[in-house]
């Protein structure tokens, strides 16, 4: 049987773990291995694949579903995260998986706002009251313990090699 390397990212704690787990591997085996690595301390830490609705249940002869090559393993304490993006004076709010991309997140608000695509390329997402735009990978990596995230939609300007925040327009 061919194995699968996933990438496991755990909530508070900004490291990628690569962890090696046969292509077909079942939910209880997932998440044996991810015990035996020390990665499911507390007992109310949940496990999500990639940008899946539903949690991995620890069923002995399910498999995981979305279980590929280079895949995204989610362990958090939520599971759901409320996203609120603000732009000029409007807000919308949303709940998201824990592992939703940040690529969804934009392409939702860029519905949500109703921007044609070149707004929407000249704008970023950033945490409320930063100045850094977010990096092209998950929610869940910033989010911490927060149930609600809250990102301005700024026009990014760039000074020298860093990012300012030039306000929301």
């Amino acid at each position: 049987m061919s194995e699968c390397v996933l990438f496991v990212q755990a909530q508070g704690d900004s490291r990628v773990v690569e962890v090696v787990v046969p292509e077909k591997v079942s939910e209880s085996a997932l998440l044996a291995r991810l015990k035996e690595l020390g990665m499911l301390g507390a007992p109310n830490l949940l496990v999500f694949v990639d940008e899946a609705e539903d949690q991995v249940g620890g069923e002995a002869d399910r498999p995981v579903e979305g279980v590929r090559h280079g895949a995204r393993v989610h362990i958090t304490g939520c599971r759901r995260i409320r996203v609120a993006v603000h732009y000029v004076e409007k807000t919308a709010e949303r709940d998201f998986a824990p592992g939703a991309r940040v690529r969804n997140v934009k392409a939702w608000a860029v519905r949500e706002f109703h921007l044609d695509h070149k707004d929407a390329a000249e704008h970023v997402l950033q945490i409320c009251e930063s100045a850094e735009p977010l990096p092209h990978r998950t929610c869940c990596c910033w989010i911490d313990t927060w149930l609600l995230q809250s990102f301005d939609w700024a026009r990014p300007k760039v000074v020298g090699d860093t990012w300012a925040r030039t306000g929301l327009t």
